[in-house]
């Protein structure tokens, strides 16, 4: 395969967009670690005359410019002399990467704003969400977010060059289902992708090598640099709960996460704290029960159920040890961690593929053991509708819950996922798991 530098990401037409608007404001993009941030900056950075990075955690010299009671342009003059780069408003875009190294840095995005807006600043961070618990007013109106997360299966596609299949389950629906061959074909390449995960660096070394060994060398490396992360915020959490707690979200994935299975010798309250900088970190997706009697289905949510997920399935198998050639060898993901790849693929991707300027919320929903168990997996909130999703991890399977759910709130149709190709049944809409995202068409 011809050398790439970059793949593309979805995220690119909203930086480009964000680029051309007149009445743009300084842009926040906010992430995991090595989900592809600083990559998609530098790619938009090329359709400018100059392009200045900064890596804040790096340059800790240049942090004085920002405690200074210094107007913008006057920061970017005396970052122009430190850099020897050219910053002109126009012309230049301007990426402060590591800001939340220079919390100084973020309290003065807003003046870039109100007293520089011709000028292009992003800013970006790992672990941004701790320093903007901090400063929690610190741009209202004046900054906005976009979140990233790593590559959805869609990216993956494309990074392969399998433009034209996306293209075709894209245009495929239940009532209009793919032939055998092409669903066979894709339903491989989805495979492939839940082993290989959408970490950028992952993706890459497959995309360039087709080498699924070295790309899970990688990916070993990858776990190891995320947990050398925990120690950056140890001092709200100890560092051996930190990595007991991120493993015991990857064991217990497919039920309700249990606070007293997650840690040796520690309360529930301690566990919660550690859980809780996970999920600001990224690194951890909750899944919340909601009573979703209408919408927005926010409104009645539980957090005392919750499901937790680990941001990607490659980190996945890598944290449990799981054996993943069985994906290539199975039609039912039941086998691989009880099924609960099946369940963290479709959540991820209806999070992957949600809009990329609100931090999009999981849920789904429970009833309890007294009154029969029953559960739906996901609930989507499109427009004024909610559709309630059942995965299956293999190619069929009773849909108790999701007819009883739909009895319950009156709703007409339910969808059914799996690896399966489309169809469709009275009250089902079957999607295969590879074309999920098509909910959001």
């Amino acid at each position: 395969m011809e050398e790439k530098s970059y793949f593309s990401r979805k995220i690119d037409a909203e930086l480009a967009a964000w680029a051309k608007a007149w009445n743009r404001k300084v842009l926040l993009l906010r992430g995991a670690r090595q989900v592809g941030k600083t990559e998609a900056v530098r790619q938009l950075g090329k359709s400018f005359k100059n392009y200045v990075e900064v890596d804040l955690a790096d340059r800790k010299d240049l942090h004085v410019y920002f405690e200074r009671s210094l107007s913008p342009q006057k920061i970017c003059e005396q970052l122009s002399y430190a850099l020897q780069q050219p910053i002109v408003a126009g012309e230049t875009l301007l990426f402060l990467d590591e800001i939340q190294a220079c919390i100084p840095g973020i309290s003065k995005l807003r003046y870039f704003k109100e007293k520089y807006p011709e000028l292009h600043v992003v800013a970006a961070g790992s672990l941004l969400e701790f320093a903007l618990e901090e400063i929690p007013s610190f741009g209202v109106g004046r900054i906005t977010s976009m979140f990233m997360y790593p590559f959805s299966f869609e990216e993956f596609m494309l990074a392969l060059g399998n433009t034209m299949q996306v293209e075709a389950y894209r245009k495929a629906g239940p009532a209009e289902p793919l032939n055998d061959v092409l669903n066979d074909l894709i339903t491989n390449h989805l495979k492939t992708f839940l082993v290989v995960g959408g970490m950028p660096e992952a993706v890459s070394t497959y995309v360039r090598t087709n080498d699924l060994l070295q790309t899970q060398t990688v990916l070993s490396s990858l776990m190891v640099a995320l947990k050398n992360d925990f120690a950056k915020y140890r001092k709200r959490a100890p560092l051996t709960r930190l990595s007991e707690v991120f493993e015991s979200v990857a064991n217990q994935a497919e039920g309700k996460f249990v606070y007293e299975k997650a840690a040796v010798q520690a309360s529930n309250a301690q566990v919660k704290q550690a859980l809780e900088m996970l999920v600001m970190a990224g690194l951890v997706i909750p899944v919340t029960h909601t009573a979703a009697n209408g919408i927005p289905l926010g409104a009645e949510v539980n957090h005392k159920f919750q499901r937790m997920f680990l941001l990607d399935t490659g980190i996945l198998q890598q944290v449990l040890g799981l054996d993943m050639s069985q994906i290539f060898a199975t039609s039912d993901f039941k086998t691989v961690n009880r099924g609960a790849v099946a369940e963290i693929f479709v959540g991820l991707e209806l999070l992957k593929n949600s809009s990329c300027y609100n931090p999009s919320s999981l849920y789904y929903w429970q009833r309890g053991k007294s009154k029969g168990d029953a559960q739906v997996d996901f609930l989507l909130q499109k427009s004024e509708k909610i559709i309630p999703i059942e995965v299956k991890a293999g190619t069929q399977g009773a849909m108790q819950s999701l007819r009883l759910f739909m009895k319950e709130k009156k709703i007409q149709r339910g969808v059914r996922t799996s690896l399966e190709n489309f169809g469709q049944l009275p009250d089902i809409d079957i999607y295969p798991m590879y074309a999920i995202s098509n909910l959001y068409g």
